[in-house]
This record gives structure tokens, C-alpha cells and sequence, in this order.
């Protein structure tokens, strides 16, 4: 998709374009569709989205306090290349929240709750089948899913721009590696949370989200190019 085509990213003038410019913007840099260290010009974004300069200057102004962009003084703006410690922080952050909703939601979930994760799974399981393409969207559909049940949306809400930088690593394993380990550790937490037990489910989310450390390594060695720095062994 290119930056140039007009027609690919049509904004709605009745809201705020900026802000829809920067959604835009930083969801093509979290899924990899503008890859780490890509040179992005204020030209051609603008033409491609219909708009005058001025908002994307804004807008790489404000991605680059989110670590997703990096203005080179006299060579131009790129796309920041994925940061080891920004992912551990989101990781540790996004631990320390999802353990205590697994809990939440052990002690809560009633039988339409079950239901709706029971059915989430079966989907799961075949986008695991069909090459873990659709799964990362499944995967954010499941961890929401049980804010939900616990009560705790707003905490998923507040999760979303602190898990960004995972969220980075996740779109790349989904593509490069296979889904079937994720599906087992989902199902894990499901079991925990039908079985009403709170200790299970935390350690399940926990073991879960811990996961991202191991596939570091083995992302950065199919993609260095992608990172600032390899992960610690």
C-alpha cells in the first residue's frame, strides 16, 4: 500500500483529521506495514492522505514522543527501529495489569462468558491453521474479552498505548512462527478461569505474556535490521 495513493487512505472530514492521521500512522508502524528504519517524507504522506504538510509534521512530532518515529536532524524522519527495553516495560506493565484480571475474572465469568472465550478459541485454532496471519487481531479480541469479564475495561483501555512496542514484536512473530503455542497458552488461561481457579489463571497469563522474552531473540536474528539493540541473552 503506498503512502502516495490517495484513494488507500481516505479520512473522514467530519472528524478531526489529525488525530486520524496519527491513529493511521502509528497502526501501520505496529503491524510492520511501515517497517523499522523506513524514511518517511512530509510530501508524500500528505499527498497520500489528501492533506496539507502541516498536520503531518504534527503528527510525526507527536509518534516520535511515542518512540515509534525518529527525527534525524538535516536527513529526515524514520521509522524507529523496535527498542529491547521499550518492549520489556510494556511487558512488565502489561503483566502486572492482565495478572490481577485473569484473578477478576476467574472468580466472575458466568456461563455466557465461558461461551464467548470457548467460541474465540475455536477461532483461534483455525487461524492457527491457516498460517497465523488473522491471529494477533484474534489474540487482542481474547485479552479484551477478559478485561471485559473482569470488570476492568478501562484498565485494557489504558493499556493500549503502553503495550505498543509488543504489540510490535507480536505482529512480527504471528507472521514469522507458528500460532500453536499461543492457542495452548490461551487455552490454558480459558481452563484456569472455567475451573474458577484465580491462582491458575495468573500463572497462566503470567507464563503467557512471558513468552515475548523468548521469541526476542529469534526475532531479532530473522530481522536485525528491525532492532536498536539485541536482546539480552
Amino acid at each position: 500500500m503506498s503512502a502516495t495513493n490517495p484513494a488507500s487512505f481516505a479520512l473522514d472530514a467530519s472528524a478531526p483529521v489529525g488525530l486520524q492521521l496519527i491513529t493511521s500512522l502509528r497502526a501501520r508502524i505496529v503491524t510492520g506495514e511501515l517497517t523499522p528504519g523506513t524514511r518517511l517524507s512530509e510530501q508524500d504522506i500528505a499527498t497520500g492522505y489528501g492533506l496539507s504538510r502541516q498536520p503531518v509534521r504534527e503528527a510525526f512530532i507527536r509518534l516520535a514522543g511515542e518512540k515509534l518515529l525518529e527525527v534525524r536532524p538535516q536527513r529526515g524522519t524514520y521509522v524507529r527501529k523496535i527498542d529491547v527495553a521499550e518492549v520489556e516495560v510494556s511487558r512488565f506493565v502489561r503483566e502486572a495489569v492482565e495478572a490481577d484480571i485473569a484473578r477478576l475474572a476467574a472468580r466472575s465469568a458466568d456461563a455466557a462468558a465461558l461461551a464467548e472465550l470457548r467460541r474465540q478459541m475455536a477461532d483461534q485454532a483455525k487461524a492457527a491453521q491457516d498460517g497465523g496471519r488473522s491471529f494477533v487481531e484474534l489474540d487482542e479480541l481474547f485479552h479484551r474479552t477478559l478485561a471485559e469479564m473482569a470488570g476492568r475495561a478501562g484498565a485494557w483501555t489504558h493499556l493500549q498505548p503502553i503495550k505498543m512496542h509488543m504489540d510490535r514484536v507480536r505482529h512480527l512473530t504471528a507472521v514469522e512462527f507458528p500460532v500453536d503455542r499461543l492457542v495452548g497458552q490461551h487455552q490454558a488461561i480459558v481452563d484456569a478461569i472455567a475451573a474458577g481457579d484465580a491462582d491458575a489463571a495468573e500463572a497462566a497469563v503470567r507464563t503467557h505474556l512471558r513468552g515475548v522474552l523468548d521469541d526476542l531473540p529469534k526475532v531479532a536474528e530473522a530481522h536485525p535490521d528491525f532492532f536498536i539493540a539485541e536482546p539480552a541473552p
